[in-house]
């Protein structure tokens, strides 16, 4: 099973042996929790574009699994792996599990990460590929928030990660909720992508399963999301003057702000639209 955004196994140890082996492809540039809210978070911030192209590719890498007939069940940032080019490999198939297309569900023992378990499948015991995606939609909220998906120093009602972005998200007070260095305030256009990428995330982490969007409907909806900046052309205004004054005003006032993110990402998003 091959795709890009999966981690190469290279081989196994036979099932006679006495432990078994796996060999996978070595990544080098640590996993998505680490750029996040590890160690590698204030040498190596990622900004706005790199992390929505971490989504796209993650969601790829999903819902090419959930095609293939496999739930991973272990969907979690420190399970991404990046590469040196900030390209995705999701890893750590040690919980997965197989199923066929025609079941709505495995009937299963609950397992899982704190902070990222489908509550229905915790208290129903009913695992399907629905349980990944509400799994992603705490990755995607920790891709705009930069907060882990548990935190006992938040207040007792934040210390879940998917509840917070639940409770801001309703509230329309996302502004909360994100990473003021992404540029949120003062880039109108990433402001616009990750409130999109926020209502996304919602729809993600639904209590009933139904509610949510499937993989491949999450990757085209990132897609579109990213590709809607790639096209946006100029507003076209039709200004009326009435009074000479209006015109000096629009003569002498200041151009708008450049937001201070635009020229270290511009290179980044120029290398997000060559890879799709």
């Amino acid at each position: 099973m091959k795709h890009p955004n999966l981690v190469i196994l290279y081989g196994c140890t036979s099932r006679h042996s006495s432990e078994l082996l796996r060999v996978y492809e070595y990544i080098s540039n640590g996993t998505l929790a680490d750029h996040l809210h590890g160690d590698r978070a204030e040498t190596r911030p990622l900004c706005w574009p790199i992390r929505l192209k971490i989504a796209i590719e993650t969601a790829s890498a999903l819902s090419f699994l959930h095609k293939s007939g496999i739930i991973h069940r272990d969907v979690k940032t420190t399970n991404i792996l990046l590469d040196e080019n900030s390209t995705v490999k999701v890893a750590d198939f040690g919980l997965s599990r197989l199923f066929s297309t025609d079941q709505t569900h495995v009937s299963t023992m609950p397992q899982g990460t704190p902070g990222y378990v489908d509550p229905e499948y915790y208290q129903c015991y009913r695992l399907n590929e629905k349980s990944d995606v509400y799994s992603f939609g705490v990755v995607l909220t920790e891709l705009i928030s930069s907060k882990e998906a548990v935190d006992i120093t938040r207040h007792r009602h934040d210390v879940n990660l998917a509840n917070m972005a639940v409770s801001k998200i309703q509230n329309n007070a996302v502004h909360e909720l994100v990473d003021p260095s992404l540029g949120f305030e003062k880039d109108p256009e990433v402001k616009r992508m990750m409130v999109s990428v926020a209502e996304l995330a919602f729809r993600c982490l639904q209590q009933e399963r139904e509610a949510r969007p499937s993989m491949d409907e999450i990757m085209e909806t990132l897609k579109g999301i990213k590709g809607e900046k790639c096209r946006k052309l100029p507003d076209v205004v039709d200004i009326v003057v009435s009074r000479g004054d209006d015109v000096g005003l629009l003569r002498h006032s200041d151009p708008p702000p450049v937001s201070p993110d635009a020229d270290m990402c511009n290179s980044s998003w120029d290398t997000a639209a060559r890879s799709f």
